[in-house]
């Protein structure tokens, strides 16, 4: 099976409860809180797990946050590489609101990183005996590390044959694609970022997506459209797959649950197009559940096998 390897230089604990109604200037009376391991890269992971895939998790770690996201890995199974470091791992808080049935997500900005920390984060990952099939870099930077972090990444083990898939935005997504990866997965503005300018107009998303194509930035190209399904690009592959109906829960987790369908399916030896159409229905799946759960396997797989029969009906 081919090795899988996920990064997630800022990691969190997710920390999520409920209260009737979000108001201020008063004490908000909560519900006991659940804790999730949190960040990119550490959710395509356990994704993965739950699909019955296996995947190896490497992400930053420092004080009892970082202790308590190990033990947290530890229960859901999860192969996992701590990365040591002297900051505090951040914790995410995640609030829903009962009255309206809205959502409310406060993304920390994570500890600084000195410069040995990062650098010996991309030596020891660049520096591996068996370099991974596959690599995912996912998520946010932290403080202190450089917009070419990914970028750096993609240069050293893509040097070495890994497929370097990128899903993160701004700078380090742009540093990402001039450095070159296998598979590029923008949502619409983030594709937006990339062009310099909003991306509205279907041909105008399709026209970008085949540039980065054909100047060699990514091999494969998937925009995630929400709702809307995905657009799909490569040289062989030119196509709009549409994304099931399913009942909105939560959003937290939906891309990166997509991203890890991509992935695993990948893996797996399936076509680009089946990939990506996994990875649609790995998304829709995750919305399908509470707080921060993310996909279950028996819902990816129902909506897989609908969308693949649309494709032969």
């Amino acid at each position: 099976m081919p090795r899988i390897v996920t990064v997630t230089i800022n990691p969190a604990i997710d920390e999520s409860t409920s209260v009737d109604r979000v108001q201020s200037d008063r004490k908000l009376r909560c519900e006991a809180p659940d804790f999730d391991p949190g960040g990119g890269g550490i959710n395509v992971a356990r994704a993965i797990h739950r699909l019955g895939g296996e995947a190896e998790a490497w992400y930053t770690s420092g004080g009892p946050p970082g202790q308590l996201l190990q033990k947290l890995l530890d229960a859901e199974k999860v192969s996992s590489r701590p990365m040591m470091i002297q900051g505090r791992t951040r914790t995410n808080i995640i609030v829903w609101e009962h009255s309206s049935d809205r959502q409310y997500r406060f993304g920390m900005p994570g500890p600084r990183l000195e410069e040995k920390e990062w650098r010996k984060c991309l030596a020891d990952l660049s520096e591996l005996d068996l370099p991974p099939d596959y690599l995912v870099a996912s998520g946010s930077l932290p403080p202190g590390v450089p917009d070419d972090f990914h970028a750096r990444l993609a240069e050293s083990l893509g040097r070495d044959g890994t497929r370097i898939i990128v899903d993160t935005s701004g700078e380090p997504l742009k540093k990402a694609v001039e450095a070159g990866v296998y598979l590029l997965k923008p949502n619409l503005r983030e594709l937006g970022q990339l062009a310099g300018k909003e991306v509205e107009e279907e041909a105008e998303q399709e026209r970008i997506a085949e540039e980065l194509v054909e100047k060699g930035r990514a091999r494969v190209v998937v925009v995630s459209l929400g709702a809307g399904g995905a657009l799909l690009v490569s040289s062989q592959v030119h196509k709009r797959l549409r994304s099931p109906t399913v009942p909105i829960r939560s959003r937290v987790g939906a891309g990166d649950s997509m991203t890890r369908g991509i992935v695993l399916a990948l893996s797996r030896g399936q076509p680009i197009e089946s990939s990506a159409r996994y990875g649609i229905a790995a998304g829709a799946a995750a919305v399908m559940t509470p707080r921060t759960e993310l996909c279950r396997l028996e819902d990816t797989e129902r909506l897989f096998r609908d969308l693949e029969k649309e494709t032969t009906s």
